[in-house]
């Protein structure tokens, strides 16, 4: 796929809207006294757009969804989803806000025994009264738009990987919400199964008109994708801007992770002792 052409024709042909989730001065590490995960963390996620967070192993990409989600609270700043803190909500809005959020695991975490179809059925039976009619209509509409309809009836044993993932971002937007969250959504498929997933993303959230938040390692789909890319280091942004802003970046931190270098302002080695300290010799 052409790359330029790809995005210049999904920014055209959708608006972007108001903030849906907003991160504001966040500061967060998982207990007090340890290293810090995320440090006056500023970002925003607007209707319409697909964003992509990316960086290295380690550097909060995951815990950022985390927060979004509720499973952390912020030891610093706020976490907004539709204007709402999510860091000062009751266990019931709470509940009522998850409802709105679609959420794509890594590797998909289908329900192992559970049909194709009950799968995707799964939010609605869980979060509507809907009439047995209209979830099975709905349920095979929604695996309709990734090209599962046929597969229903499989068990999830029944099925390739790539086929796992695209039932769970079925289930995904099953109650199409506006946004929608990806956990490394590429990894371990093929390059056939990674070009469709790039490509149900972007379709999707183009129709839907919902704001898709990607966690993810792959440059090449991703910038073919996204309206807007942040770049996590350290804890910080290290970098932003759309792709083709930053495919032409000089800043190091960018070139070291869009060309795979193993130097450069992103260490290879997890801060620790010397090895002379480690090992107790002069080196």
């Amino acid at each position: 796929m052409n790359s330029g052409q790809s995005n210049s024709l999904d920014a055209s042909t959708q608006s972007v809207g108001e903030v849906v989730v907003s991160i504001k001065d966040v500061d967060f590490s998982y207990a007090p006294g340890e290293r810090q995960i995320l440090s006056g963390l500023n970002m925003e996620f607007r209707r319409g757009q697909v964003v992509a967070v990316m960086g290295g192993s380690g550097c909060g990409k995951t815990t950022i969804l985390r927060l979004i989600g509720g499973q952390f609270t912020a030891q610093a700043g706020q976490v907004l989803f539709e204007g709402k803190d999510i860091g000062k909500m009751t266990s019931e809005q709470l509940m009522a806000a998850r409802r709105r959020m679609g959420m794509l695991f890594q590797f998909g975490a289908l329900f192992t025994d559970l049909s194709v179809f009950e799968n995707v059925a799964f939010p609605l039976r869980e979060h509507t009264d809907l009439s047995e009619a209209l979830l099975r209509s709905l349920v095979l509409m929604k695996l309709n738009a990734v090209g599962l309809r046929g597969a229903r009836d499989l068990m999830p044993a029944q099925i390739s990987g790539g086929m796992a993932r695209r039932v769970a971002l079925a289930r995904a937007i099953a109650l199409d919400p506006p946004l929608i969250m990806y956990d490394e959504p590429f990894a371990g498929l093929d390059p056939i199964s990674l070009g469709i997933t790039a490509r149900l993303i972007r379709d999707l959230n183009n129709a839907l008109g919902a704001t898709s938040l990607l966690v993810t390692h792959d440059v090449e789909e991703t910038f073919e994708i996204a309206d807007y890319v942040y770049f996590i280091a350290n804890g910080r942004i290290g970098a932003q801007g759309t792709p083709d802003e930053l495919s032409r970046s000089a800043d190091p931190f960018v070139r070291q992770f869009l060309d795979a270098a193993p130097d450069g302002p992103v260490p290879f080695h997890y801060p620790g002792q010397s090895l002379a300290e480690d090992f107790g010799v002069s080196i």
